[in-house]
């Protein structure tokens, strides 16, 4: 099967399971797991910031920071498409116990005026005060687009100049900077907090990480081991990380060319309507008119063993590591034969 479904598919190479098998291993509940340690400093180092903490999923990352940064009856200001609002299984009002003051847009995006109309910093007690201000970098459900960094630092200043952190949900933010040719430091460089995920276009087969300073990267440690998320000899899983750190960024830049080079060919087929991809998240559309159905359509494509999903009509199709230039023929021959 050809699984274009998300880059969350990916399963270790040879040289990435030899590096797990190898690594030298502790008890990081302890915190003396070298191998957790050298990945948290790692990626600490490449994101520029004082301090990481290896966690078992991105969204216990998201909703750790979320506890970090607020308190419960707290208000968060993010864009209301945006994965830690829509897609984490109401953790932020179920853990964290903080409400959304969404911000609509087409790109993901949030202007600095607009940051302004939403922030809430008042003695008035009928009112929620705003404690955190909250990106997602590249942003999933709105293309899989790249943030434009002047607008999401002005943004940020805004908020700061009213006391207001901001956090990065930057599950994707390796695929940014590579679209961008700018430094995962410089893209993490306005936010407190940033998390970023290991197991979706980097390709270790879970993990993410929180990096912030020392303070804040202190109390995340203590609410990792509250949520669940300490880890024993979890070296085996952080050397995937690490590895991945190290030899599996500067390759996304071929994910993001087989997105276009899907896109342009199936752009020229008149029954989809074609979102043109920035990184490895290639949207399209079903016309309405067409006599397939969002299920008929992609249970077709799985009789002809290509993986995609989708609802409303609108599908997703994701690149990443375990997906070649025959595989990316493949599929396109199978949509092109179906439609």
């Amino acid at each position: 099967m050809i699984d274009l479904r998300s880059d969350t598919v990916t399963r270790p190479g040879a040289a990435m399971r030899a590096a797990m098998m190898d690594a030298p291993l502790g008890d990081d509940v302890f915190r003396d797991d070298p191998t957790v340690l050298a990945l948290e400093a790692r990626g600490a180092e490449l994101l520029g910031k004082e301090a990481g903490l290896f966690i078992p999923t991105g969204t216990m990352a998201n909703q750790i920071a979320l506890r970090v940064h607020c308190r419960h009856g707290d208000e968060v200001v993010a864009h209301r498409r945006c994965h830690i609002f829509n897609y984490e299984t109401g953790a932020a009002a179920a853990l964290a116990g903080v409400q959304w003051r969404p911000i609509d847009s087409d790109d993901g995006s949030m202007s600095a005026q607009a940051v302004a109309a939403e922030l809430r910093i008042s003695q008035d007690t009928h009112v929620a005060n705003t404690a955190l201000l909250a990106f997602e970098n590249t942003h999933n459900a709105c293309g899989g687009t790249v943030l434009d960094q002047a607008l999401l630092e002005a943004a940020v200043a805004c908020a700061a100049a009213q006391g207001v952190p901001a956090h990065l949900d930057g599950a994707r933010l390796a695929n940014a900077a590579i679209a961008s040719e700018r430094d995962l430091a410089e893209l993490a460089a306005p936010f407190a907090t940033v998390s970023l995920c290991l197991s979706k276009g980097l390709g270790a087969p879970l993990g993410s990480l929180l990096c912030g300073d020392a303070q804040r990267i202190e109390r995340a440690l203590r609410l990792r081991k509250m949520y669940g998320g300490g880890m024993r000899q979890a070296g085996v899983v952080a050397a995937a990380g690490l590895y991945a750190l190290n030899h599996h960024r500067e390759r996304l830049a071929e994910d993001h060319r087989r997105a276009s080079q899907m896109a342009e060919a199936l752009a020229r087929l008149p029954a989809l309507r074609v979102e043109a991809p920035q990184t490895n998240l290639l949207f399209f559309e079903l016309a309405a008119d067409h006599p397939l159905s969002t299920d008929g359509f992609e249970a077709k494509l799985a009789q002809a063993g290509v993986l995609i999903h989708g609802s409303e009509r609108r599908f997703r199709a994701v690149f990443h590591l375990d997906i070649d230039d025959d595989d990316l023929e493949r599929a396109l021959a199978a949509i092109q034969a179906l439609l």
